[in-house]
């Protein structure tokens, strides 16, 4: 049986703005094709707004205009290819490593027509470029994954790192790398407060010059 789409939240206008439209798109092809490529699992249909689309439309405005953002093991585009969405003015790359998801990146971008946005199938390690921003969704502990995000990062540019509510832990089990990476500013922001059940935990840090 197939689990029924959540509805669109009121709450969506006010997150996405003028880039609504798009991400609407984008969720009714997720919704149509997600399950059966391996991209979603069955429940994820009914919570598709809630737990995926808008966690992620929350992490847009800490990016800053312009930049050049990686999503680092993009799988369905999350949050890449909400975040394109959202903000056309950032210049997006998604990186991920396996075939049919690959696939699926590049047909949903043509499909949405954002241009600014390229795949690059390699692991995190291969990709051999930098950024200004790098974010991740649901990739690892931090411990294994900022060894792997921080490399792609320009001097002075950022990390955004979407985390569950044991960040914290996370973080102190990764001292030592933090430490040894230097990262500056690090911050666990808590966006979407006061939007029902949309709070987000974001790790951010600044790499040093």
């Amino acid at each position: 049986m197939t689990e029924p789409v959540e509805p669109e939240p009121e709450v969506a206008q006010r997150v996405f703005g003028a880039g609504l439209p798009l991400v609407r798109r984008y969720a009714a092809d997720l919704a149509q094709h997600g399950v059966e490529l391996g991209l979603i699992g069955p429940l994820e249909p009914a919570r598709l707004w809630t737990r995926h689309l808008l966690n992620c439309g929350l992490v847009a405005p800490l990016i800053p205009e312009g930049s050049a953002v990686a999503d680092v093991g993009s799988g369905a585009g999350l949050p890449g290819l909400v975040l394109a969405a959202a903000r056309p003015d950032l210049r997006m790359t998604l990186i991920e490593p396996m075939e049919r998801r690959v696939v699926w990146l590049q047909d949903e971008i043509a499909r949405l027509g954002l241009e600014q946005v390229l795949v690059r199938r390699a692991r995190a390690e291969e990709v051999g470029e930098r950024f200004e921003v790098v974010t991740a969704r649901a990739v690892g502990a931090l411990k294994k994954l900022l060894p792997v995000v921080v490399p792609l990062v320009r001097p002075g540019g950022s990390i955004a790192l979407m985390k569950g509510a044991g960040v914290e832990e996370e973080i102190r089990a990764a001292d030592r790398v933090i430490r040894r990476l230097r990262l500056r500013d690090l911050r666990v922001e808590i966006v979407g407060t006061g939007m029902a059940s949309l709070e987000t935990r974001v790790l951010t840090a600044t790499v040093p010059d």
